[in-house]
């Protein structure tokens, strides 16, 4: 199977297999309730603005290699959506979690993660959580890498793999030492942008809004 995903695919896979876990009474996802979860502001890194024609394209996408599709029991009218990682991988509850969790805000320390992640999974202590991301390492494929420490960092950061190999200097790391030669753009000034981006389309809707009250007065 294909298992380098684009970040939108990244991004759509991971807020279904969180919903799943901490909202299981809303779950399957409606195109409109996917696309909500992609773009909110909390657990994100980056955020992002993804509109529902892009949701879809990535729901087409990821059903083509069996990752996620249309829900089979659904009872709605409404078209709703899950995931199928449990029958692609087998994973457990600690293999999903950690793997969302990555998925969704990018290379994190350990200690990151089982902070980020208890919502999904309670992690006893650090070493039964780097045992889970051994375990997704040693995969075939391989699911998860343990990353080189950043120049003035303490602690290796991990990633995982289904977008591609992870460079050193990523989304979600420090900044690089000034001497360095990587010449990454700021990150935050790219969540910034998306962020600005949202503002924008949310001014618009409000007043698309206000014109159509207006318009019940007139």
């Amino acid at each position: 199977m294909d298992l380098l995903l684009t970040d939108r695919e990244v991004r759509v896979l991971a807020a279904l297999i969180e919903k799943e876990i901490t909202t299981p009474d809303y779950y399957p996802l409606s195109l409109n309730a996917l696309t909500n979860a992609c773009n909110q502001k909390s657990n994100r890194h980056p955020v992002m603005a993804l509109d529902e024609q892009a949701v879809r394209e990535a729901l087409d996408s990821l059903n083509r290699r069996y990752l996620a599709g249309p829900a089979s029991n659904a009872e709605s009218r409404v078209t709703k959506f899950e995931h199928r990682i449990p029958e692609v991988f087998n994973f457990d509850r600690r293999e999903t979690a950690l793997l969302c969790e990555l998925m969704l805000r990018g290379p994190q320390t350990l200690g990151e993660l089982r902070s980020r992640a208890e919502r999904m999974y309670r992690f006893e202590d650090l070493e039964s959580l780097e045992a889970t991301l051994q375990k997704l390492s040693e995969r075939q494929p391989p699911l998860v890498k343990k990353l080189p420490r950043l120049p003035g960092t303490k602690e290796a950061r991990y990633a995982h793999l289904l977008a591609g190999d992870q460079p050193e200097w990523s989304i979600g790391a420090a900044e690089p030492a000034p001497d360095s030669d990587s010449h990454a753009p700021d990150e935050r000034v790219a969540q910034l942008a998306a962020e600005v981006e949202e503002i924008k389309r949310q001014l618009v809707n409000l007043k698309q809004q206000f014109a159509e009250f207006k318009k019940q007065f007139e």
